[in-house]
């Protein structure tokens, strides 16, 4: 025990100090920190950047800067954190404010000023240090649900000078956590075709035992060979019942240390990766999410701590071993998986071996190009992750490109030759992804040069063709044609597309283009007359929208104001 007693009090030293300034950062709001989302917490396509700060389910509510610095970027989008702004400090760190309803009124104007100019809702901007002066504890904006929120909240960053985000927690501020870790379910993988795991070769679910301490024990099992595992874990707050991410997850193999992993900080440019981390076939046949404490190869995650042979622990025959899983929550509150293992080789059944034979292998570390028809579609290097066998079928313009269940590291390409359809309908087809019980085509972004069309996708899945040739519509919401609007603050318009999806709008009054926010959640367009651009009695409305193969609808209205 004295290795394994010794690992554990070295680690809680080095986990208890802080390289980060302690107190210097405020929390956002001025009600008590209560999370829906954690720091690193596993999403579907990357790690969480921040903090989620629930706003008890409204919007409005102060946002303060963490600490005095400057403004040194705001972006308003449509999707992603919608409306953000983004503070850096004297200390060297970023701060990052996203889904707000609206900024401060003097860094709203200023905002407001850029999307007159270019003539743009959207619009990304980059202050000079000496702009947008912030001192400490001013209202800067306040919360909302723009962009790709499913919900009001705040969303929190703190980032280091190389735009790192790390766990704001680790600043000093405080969550009521007292509970543990909880484990839904523990894995076992042979590394090769060599090892086993009660009597096969293949991911084999254990059976979980919990114990009235709160930490868990794992069914004997019998194993042989190079064996990896995994688990299924999540926190929860005091304060609040979601599921949330770990902060550290360690292992230990009969007293020495096999691998750390540090949810503490990651750069941006590896966060996509949380595909090698995750068992992606399970999580897109099963819906959860296996956090594999093993390194396969080309996973470049910065993660990893203290790893001795990638993770994985060698099983010997007629041995009596144990396997630790320690995790831990933010707060330091920590639940162990105990798993005993009896060393013994077993002849592990063959016949259930997958005839590959009608399927195309990629390699990972090469180009590849596959041709059927009129369809083309390229992977370039490191596409992939590992050399995979995968279903390529073309009929007619379905593409048929295996299920998405192998995680790929880059996007591949997609080539229609569009030549066999008439010139006029060239112009509306577009490339779209098949989903659901029914296949309904699904827009994704396609480019045409001459006759190809061309589009890339990061998943696997089937393809095909698909026509649109209906407008957009567009219908007012809270206003008639030539109606007085004196008493309304806003005017708001709903604009929908049925097929490809809305591209771009514009909206004029009397000539002179008007801002209109759009939100795709509720597919409403609102000006809001405080912009004083709107000074004339009788005016006159006109809105053109675009879908993304170039349908367009114009909606004209007059209407009065005093």
């Amino acid at each position: 025990m004295k290795p394994l007693l010794f690992f554990i009090l070295f680690s809680c030293s080095i986990y208890g100090q802080s390289e980060y300034p302690q107190d210097y950062f405020r929390h956002p709001l001025d009600i008590p920190l209560v999370l829906s989302g954690t720091f690193a917490e596993l999403r579907s396509s990357h790690f969480h950047g921040g903090l989620d700060i629930k706003t008890q389910r409204k919007q409005g509510l102060k946002v303060y800067t963490a600490a005095e610095g400057y403004v040194s970027r705001i972006k308003i989008s449509h999707f992603g954190y919608g409306k953000a702004i983004y503070i850096t400090h004297p200390n060297g760190y970023t701060t990052v404010y996203g889904h707000l309803k609206k900024l401060s009124d003097r860094f709203e104007e200023y905002i407001k000023q850029c999307q007159y100019d270019k003539e743009s809702y959207e619009v990304e901007v980059f202050p000079h240090s000496e702009e947008l002066l912030v001192a400490a504890n001013e209202v800067i904006a306040y919360s909302g649900n723009t962009g790709s929120s499913g919900g009001p909240h705040l969303h929190f960053e703190i980032r280091d000078n190389q735009e790192r985000p790390i766990n704001p927690l680790l600043f000093g501020m405080k969550v009521k956590d007292s509970k543990q870790p909880y484990v839904s379910a523990v894995f076992a993988y042979p590394k090769d075709e060599n090892a086993s795991i009660n009597g096969k070769n293949e991911r084999t679910q254990l059976r979980l035992i919990p114990q009235k301490s709160g930490d868990y024990t794992v069914e004997k099992i019998t194993a042989y060979g190079d064996i990896g595992f995994g688990v299924t874990s999540y926190d929860k707050q005091d304060l609040a019942p979601n599921n949330n991410g770990v902060s550290n997850i360690q292992t230990i193999f009969n007293g020495n240390k096999s691998i750390e992993v540090d949810f503490k900080r990651f750069s941006f440019e590896e966060t996509k990766h949380i595909k090698r981390y995750v068992d992606y076939n399970y999580y897109k046949t099963k819906k959860s999410k296996i956090q594999k404490l093993f390194i396969e190869q080309n996973n470049p995650l910065s993660l990893y701590k203290d790893v001795h042979d990638n993770g994985y622990v060698s099983v010997e025959d007629s041995t009596a071993t144990v396997y630790k899983i320690r995790i831990r929550d933010y707060h330091n509150n920590e639940t162990w998986v105990t798993v005993p293992i009896e060393g013994k080789p077993l002849v592990v059944k063959k016949d259930s071996l997958i005839d590959e034979s009608d399927k195309t292998l990629i390699y990972s570390d090469q180009s590849t190009t596959l041709t059927s028809g009129l369809i083309t579609v390229n992977f370039y290097e490191n596409t992939l992750y590992d050399d995979e066998f995968v279903d390529f079928e073309v009929n007619s313009d379905t593409l048929f490109l295996h299920e998405d269940k192998i995680p790929l590291q880059k996007n591949f390409y997609i080539n229609y030759d569009l030549t066999k359809y008439k010139s006029e309908h060239q112009d509306k087809i577009f490339i779209s992804k098949l989903y659901g019980y029914y296949k309904r085509p699904n827009y994704i972004k396609t480019t045409r040069k001459g006759n190809v069309l061309s589009a890339r996708s990061k998943t696997f899945g089937t393809f095909a063709l698909a026509m649109d040739t209906i407008s957009p519509t567009i219908k007012p919401i809270n206003f008639q044609d030539k109606k007085w609007l004196s008493k309304y603050r806003y005017l708001k318009v709903k604009i929908e597309d049925d097929l490809s999806g809305i591209s771009k709008y514009r909206a004029t009054v009397n000539g002179q283009w008007i801002l209109m926010e759009y939100d795709y959640k509720t597919k409403t367009l609102i000006h809001d007359f405080n912009d004083n651009i709107v000074k004339g009695t009788k005016n006159e409305l006109k809105i053109i929208v675009t879908d993304n193969v170039g349908n367009s609808s114009t909606f004209e209205a007059t209407f009065f104001r005093k």
